[in-house]
């Protein structure tokens, strides 16, 4: 599976450093031959003792970790989304990510200028933000004036789209985020405002660049305290230059994507497999191979802290904790799994 999270930030705030040092995490690429060779996309290991314990449990011959996609954006500047800079590049790039990872800058270096003239995180938040409002602005006004014939026909899903756009360029006009209002949308509504595929509708990740070797600014108490009420808790504190917080980054990361990690484990290899939360097994079958989906029998499932307690798959077989389950079930973060075709 390749969900990616777009790291995007105002220039000189630390984006490249952190990419930079993100992609020494990176995953040798014969083990995703799938890859982009794209020097702007990072495929990074994500952090897991759990696969640490399984791979010494079986004493594979090769370990391989589930991962997360990372992409370099090019720097925001203030008018993007009229094409300011490389404003319509820019936000084609973010449209293409799954999640965005915005980065702020909480320190101050006087040898390090800032795009504005001084440092201030709130501000560039709300310049980042806004550029991503006003983009799907632009969009879905497009989109609504699209629309008009076949609303004037009384065209039914015409109306239903309308609907829910009107809905949404509504939030859009008070500066909000799309997302803040999806959940009050009528149910027929929804997959027509999922299908315009806009910015704000996308998770936001925020990333607060800070240096042991200079001060913060004193804004970084508040964002750091997760009161904020933009950041809130979804939140993390790095420092790229030192390489901290970056394991933190990267499980934040999978987490903002809503993925979870099942297990396969034996001689030959071990292996964490990255899926939507959510997904039925023959659907996380996928990720190894089609086959596991379309010729799906059954699946032999196993937490994996009772697998290592039971010592054995033969011994965990013989209290009970190997189950089988059918199509219907739901595959849980640390499952370890054999499919049966």
């Amino acid at each position: 599976m390749s969900l990616s999270i777009g790291i995007v930030g105002l220039p000189n705030v630390g984006k490249s450093t952190l990419f930079n040092a993100l992609t020494k995490k990176s995953v040798p690429a014969e083990n995703y031959p799938f890859c982009t060779i794209d020097p702007s996309v990072g495929i990074i290991a994500v952090p897991d003792e759990r696969l640490e314990k399984l791979n010494e449990f079986s004493k594979s011959k090769k370990k391989i970790p589930a991962v997360v996609e990372f992409v370099d954006i090019a720097g925001l500047v203030r008018g993007a989304s009229k094409g300011e800079g490389k404003g319509n590049a820019f936000l084609q790039h973010i449209r293409e990510c799954d999640a965005i990872a915005e980065v702020v800058r909480i320190f101050d270096d006087p040898e390090i200028l800032h795009v504005e003239g001084k440092v201030d995180p709130f501000s560039d938040i709300e310049t980042i933000n806004l550029e991503l409002v006003l983009a799907d602005m632009q969009t879905v006004t497009k989109r609504l004036g699209s629309l008009e014939k076949d609303v004037k026909k009384r065209d039914k899903d015409a109306l239903l789209e309308e609907g829910g756009l009107k809905k949404v360029a509504k939030v859009l006009e008070e500066e909000k985020f799309a997302s803040s209002v999806f959940n009050e949308l009528d149910e027929k509504e929804k997959p027509f405002v999922r299908n315009m595929q806009l910015l704000t509708m996308k998770p936001v990740l925020y990333i607060l660049n800070t240096s042991e070797a200079v001060e913060q600014v004193p804004q970084a108490k508040e964002l750091l305290s997760g009161k904020n009420s933009i950041v809130g808790n979804n939140f993390v504190s790095i420092d790229p230059i030192f390489e901290k917080g970056l394991n933190d980054l990267i499980k934040k990361a999978y987490e903002t994507l809503d993925l979870i990690t099942y297990f396969t484990t034996g001689e030959d290899e071990t292996r964490g497999w990255t899926i939507k939360r959510n997904s039925t097994a023959p659907v996380a079958g996928m990720a190894i191979h089609t086959d596991f989906r379309d010729k799906f029998i059954r699946a032999e499932i196993i937490e994996w802290d009772k697998l290592l307690q039971a010592g054995s798959y033969a011994a965990a077989r013989e209290k009970g904790l190997l189950r089988t389950e059918g199509k219907e079930y739901i595959i849980q973060d640390g499952d370890v799994v054999e499919f049966k075709i």
